[in-house]
C-alpha cells in the first residue's frame, strides 16, 4: 500500500471549531504543501514533505505562476504540469486551505456524481444497502488487528482533545471502517439467519499523505466502501471476485478505460485482508493506477473482534468477509486516460454534459433566429436524455468558447449559425477528432434524425476512446523472460509482464533496484510451462511490474 515511515515527533494541530468547542489532532503523517489552484492559476505542486517543524500552509502565502490564458503545458514536455493544468482550467478542482486537501468543484463533483449512480445501481442489483458509519473511530478499534494497525499507523489522523478536554481515548478520523462495521456487525449478527449481511457506504476518508496530487493521493477523499459478513469462506470469496468484477465492468463500459484485474501480491495485499483483488488502469504517462481494489478478509477481523454467528447445528462460528472500495482517484484515472494537449476529455457516460450549442450570429437579428434554433434543438435532445447546455454569453468569441468546451472535455459541440437556422441545420464536432476530419455539415435539425445522428456519434465517441486506451495499452506491455529484460523494460516507462514464483525478498528487490512493484497477478493468464524470470524455478503464473501512483 505504499505505507511510508512514521514521522516523530507527532505534530499538533489545533482548530477552533467553535467558541466553545475545540478538536486537536495528532498528526502521524505531514503532507506536500498544497498551493493554490484556480481556473485562471495554478501552482503546481513541488511534492516534497515539509519538515517536521513547518507551521501549516496559509492561503495568503499562495502566489499564482500559471498564465491567466487557460494555456496547457503539453504532455510530452511535462505530464504532472499538464495534469495540473488541465484541473484547473477544466475547473475540476482546487486546492483546500489545509495543505495536501482538495475542493471539487461543481464540475469535478458531476463526474463523480454519475460514476456513484452507476455503481449504487449495480450494488443494489447485488443485493448491498447503502447506510452510514460515524467518522470518529476509538483507537483501541484499529489496534484489535494486528496487521491493520502496522498497515494504518503512518496515516492516522488522530483526535486527543474535545471540549476542550483532553479525551479518555483518542479517536482516529476514518481511514478505511473495517474495524467499526466489525464492532456494529458484531451487535447486529447473531444467527445464520442474520446472513449474509452486505452494506456500502458513501463517506469520506482521512489518510495523512506525505505527497499528495490532486485526486490521485490527498488527506482527505470520497470514495464508497462496501462491507460483507457470510457464514461460509466460499461466499466470502464469491463476493469478493463478484465486486471486481463490478469495478471492471464499470471500467470498461462506462470510463472506457481498459483495466486489468488480477491479485495482488502478498506484499500489495490490503492490511488485514488474505487476499486482495484489483484493477490496473494504465496512464497517459504510461504509469499504473490501482483504480478499485476488493478484499476477502476471510475471519482476521471476526475473530478480532468476536464477530460470531450460531450455525444450523448450534455451534458458534466466526463470520467471513469482504470489503471493496472505488474513489475519487478514478477522476484523476479519467483525466490521465484520456485527456490530450487541448485538455480533458470524457467518455460520454460519465460526462456532465455531453453535448454543447455554440450559437454563432453578428447581427442582432441574426442572434434571435439562432437563439430559437439553438432552444428549439435543445429542447429536442433533451427528449432523449441527451444532457445538453446552450452556451449563451455574448462577452466571448465562438473562437474562445470552442477552446473551453474543449478544455472541459464536451464529446460533442454543436454550432449552429443564421445559414444553418436557413438550411435547417447544424455542424457537429467530435471532441476526440481535432480539426476538421471531426466535423460534419449540414446535418438536419429534424428531431427524429438529429437524435439519432447524435445518440450514434456518442456511442462512436465512446468506443472510440475505450478502442484508443487499449492499443495504447497493449503496446507498452512488454513480456519478459529474464530478469534483466524487466529491468530494461521498466527503465523504458513500459510495464513488464513475465513468469513469477519469487519470494517476497525478491519482489522488495525489484521494487529497490526498478521503481516497479507487482501491480497484479492478472486473472487472464496463458497456458503451458513457464520458468520464473528470477528465481529460474518453474511458475503457474505470470505478474505484471510497473511504476505506479
Amino acid at each position: 500500500m505504499g505505507i511510508l515511515p512514521l514521522p516523530s515527533p507527532s505534530f499538533l494541530l489545533t482548530s477552533s471549531l467553535s467558541s466553545s468547542y475545540t478538536v486537536r489532532l495528532s498528526i502521524r503523517r505531514i503532507s506536500a504543501a498544497g498551493r493554490s489552484l484556480s481556473t485562471q492559476c495554478l501552482i503546481k505542486e513541488d511534492q516534497q514533505a515539509l519538515s517536521e517543524e513547518s507551521p501549516p500552509a496559509r492561503t495568503s502565502e499562495r502566489k499564482p505562476s500559471s498564465s491567466p490564458d487557460g494555456s496547457v503545458t503539453p504532455r510530452s514536455v511535462d505530464f504532472n504540469e499538464w495534469y495540473l493544468d488541465v484541473i484547473a482550467n477544466a475547473e475540476l478542482a482546487d486546492y483546500g486551505p489545509v495543505r495536501g486537501t482538495m475542493v471539487i468543484r461543481p464540475y469535478g463533483y458531476s463526474i463523480w456524481e454519475a460514476i456513484q449512480e452507476y455503481l449504487n445501481t449495480k450494488f443494489k442489483e447485488t443485493g448491498h444497502s447503502n447506510m452510514y458509519f460515524p467518522q470518529f473511530i476509538p483507537y483501541s478499534f484499529i489496534e484489535k488487528e494486528a496487521s491493520h494497525v502496522e498497515g494504518f499507523s503512518p496515516e492516522l489522523a488522530l483526535v486527543t482533545i474535545g471540549g476542550g478536554k483532553e479525551l479518555e481515548e483518542k479517536l482516529v478520523v476514518r481511514p478505511t471502517s473495517e474495524t467499526i462495521v466489525n464492532h456494529m456487525f458484531t451487535q447486529w449478527i447473531q444467527s445464520y439467519r442474520d446472513l449474509p449481511l452486505m452494506i456500502n457506504q458513501w463517506a469520506n476518508v482521512t489518510r495523512w499523505e506525505m505527497r499528495t496530487k490532486p485526486f490521485i493521493r490527498t488527506l482527505e477523499f470520497l470514495w464508497q466502501e462496501g462491507h460483507t459478513a457470510h457464514a461460509t469462506a466460499e461466499e466470502a470469496e464469491t463476493e469478493a471476485l463478484q465486486m471486481i468484477d463490478v469495478y471492471k465492468k464499470f471500467a470498461y463500459e462506462e470510463a472506457a478505460i481498459p483495466v486489468i484485474a488480477g491479485r495482488k501480491s502478498r506484499i500489495e495485499t490490503f492490511a488485514g485482508a488474505i487476499c486482495t483483488y484489483t484493477i490496473e488502469a494504465m496512464m497517459g504517462d504510461r504509469k499504473a493506477l490501482q483504480a478499485g481494489t476488493s478484499h476477502n478478509l476471510g475471519q482476521n477481523f471476526s475473530r478480532a473482534f468476536e464477530t460470531q454467528y450460531t450455525d444450523e447445528n448450534g455451534l458458534r462460528q466466526h463470520v467471513w468477509q469482504t470489503s471493496w472500495a472505488i474513489s475519487t482517484r478514478f477522476i484523476g484515472g479519467i483525466i490521465m486516460t484520456h485527456g490530450d494537449d487541448t485538455g480533458l476529455m470524457l467518455p460520454p457516460r460519465l460526462a456532465p454534459i455531453q453535448v454543447v450549442i455554440v450559437p454563432i450570429w453578428k447581427k442582432g437579428d441574426d442572434k434571435i433566429r439562432v437563439f430559437d434554433a439553438a432552444r428549439s434543438v435543445e429542447k429536442i435532445l433533451k427528449s432523449a436524455d441527451i444532457k445538453i447546455k446552450i452556451d449563451y454569453c455574448e462577452q466571448k468569441t465562438p473562437g474562445w468558447k470552442f477552446n473551453f468546451w474543449e478544455m472541459k472535455g464536451v464529446p460533442l459541440r454543436l454550432e449552429i449559425g443564421p445559414r444553418d437556422v436557413a438550411n435547417g441545420s447544424l455542424v457537429v464536432c467530435r471532441r476526440d477528432v481535432p480539426g476538421k476530419l471531426g466535423k460534419d455539415f449540414g446535418i438536419s435539425m429534424e428531431p427524429s434524425i438529429l437524435i439519432a445522428y447524435v445518440k450514434e456519434k456518442l456511442k462512436d465517441i465512446q468506443a472510440s476512446l475505450l478502442q484508443r486506451a487499449t492499443l495504447f495499452r497493449d503496446s507498452n506491455i512488454v513480456d519478459v523472460s529474464s530478469y534483466d529484460e524487466l529491468k530494461q523494460a521498466i527503465s523504458r516507462g513500459k510495464w513488464a509482464r513475465g513468469p513469477w514464483s519469487s519470494s517476497d525478498a525478491d519482489e522488495l528487490r525489484v521494487k529497490e533496484e526498478t521503481g516497479a512493484t507487482i501491480r497484479c497477478i492478472p486473472f487472464d493468464q496463458t497456458e503451458g510451462p513457464k520458468t520464473c524470470l528470477i528465481s529460474g524455478n518453474p511458475a503457474k503464473e505470470v505478474a505484471i511490474f510497473a511504476k505506479s501512483y
